[in-house]
């Protein structure tokens, strides 16, 4: 059972909140529990919220010490520093090997408790330029949902929190697990960390613009050996109009959006089926076992062998 712990503070936002409550508290049928979730502050007792109500907490500070994951889910005011104690809080259970997320301005406890330095980071867009501005050794990115450093990760503004929670229990769990809960929550299951803030979701179902259809059409060919000037013909636009709907719609580049659909194709693969590599490989455009195991590490880390091992639905 993973645990995770939510450190809230008063006046607490109860959007933030809710998009790690509901990703990581909520049992649901024919899925098993693999999270334990909780609420901590630094004063245990009502907490005032920006929705006109107070909400009861018995845990303080300590609970940090017995956690595998703190949420941090925003900080209001975002200028307000967080006391010694909870930055004492924050780095001890950091030190003891937590994951730290925040959501939203969240990133401003985590930077002020050091754990951002010199590392890439996002918050809200606007307040990205304040964050810059407190802590300089920061590098700030206003345009990307989430930043996943392993340790420490931080989202955007507080949708894009559902976005960050939903990419953890993806690589903690599988992709297969991630979508479960993301149909339960009627949303995408995964949206890459480096679309834009205000990107629409990349799910064909989704889009309200002239590139569904042709999302629809690729995904339908992910086995071909599909090129950016064969999505181009397709729609009827020259690749330079592609590139810039495919940046205004989804964040990204066609190539980049294409090899990510390969991608988590191959994980629904690895996860579901017996393929041999060379199988999945071909199944999903990547030409060979050897090119799939190249690309695979590269966006993910890990290798397809040991992804399957971790998250296969059950051993084979």
């Amino acid at each position: 059972m993973h645990r995770v712990v939510a450190l809230i503070r008063p006046p607490q936002s109860t959007f933030e909140l809710a998009c790690a409550a509901q990703v990581f508290g909520i049992e649901r049928p024919g899925l098993p529990t693999r999270y334990a979730f909780s609420v901590c502050t630094e004063q245990p007792g009502p907490v005032a919220t920006y929705a006109g109500y107070d909400m009861l907490v018995t845990d303080g500070l300590d609970a940090l010490d017995r956690t595998d994951t703190v949420v941090v889910p925003g900080w209001l005011p975002a200028g307000e520093p967080p006391s010694t104690a909870v930055v004492r809080a924050l780095r001890g259970a950091h030190a003891r090997g937590a994951r730290v997320v925040s959501i939203c301005s969240g990133a401003f406890a985590l930077a002020h408790a050091g754990l951002l330095d010199g590392r890439r980071a996002t918050t809200h867009w606007a307040l990205t330029d304040e964050l810059s501005a407190r802590f300089p050794h920061l590098r700030i990115d206003s345009d990307v949902l989430y930043v996943d450093h392993g340790d420490v990760a931080t989202s955007a503004g507080a949708g894009a929190g559902f976005d960050l929670c939903m990419h953890l229990i993806r690589k903690d769990q599988g992709a297969g697990y991630a979508a479960h809960v993301a149909r339960t929550m009627v949303m995408p299951p995964h949206r890459e960390g480096g679309q834009l803030q205000y990107a629409a979701p990349p799910h064909p179902a989704q889009m309200d613009g002239t590139l569904a259809p042709l999302l629809e059409w690729i995904i339908g060919r992910l086995g071909e050996p599909v090129t950016v000037d064969n999505m181009a013909a397709h729609a009827g636009v020259s690749t330079r109009t592609l590139a810039r709907q495919f940046a205004d719609q989804l964040g990204t580049s066609p190539g980049q959006w294409l090899l990510a659909q390969r991608i988590a194709t191959a994980q629904d693969l690895l996860e579901a089926t017996d393929l041999p590599l060379d199988a999945i490989a071909h199944r999903v455009g990547l030409s060979s076992a050897t090119n799939l195991r190249r690309r695979f590490h590269n966006a993910l880390g890990t290798t397809p062998g040991a992804y399957r091992r971790t998250f296969c639905a059950e051993p084979r």
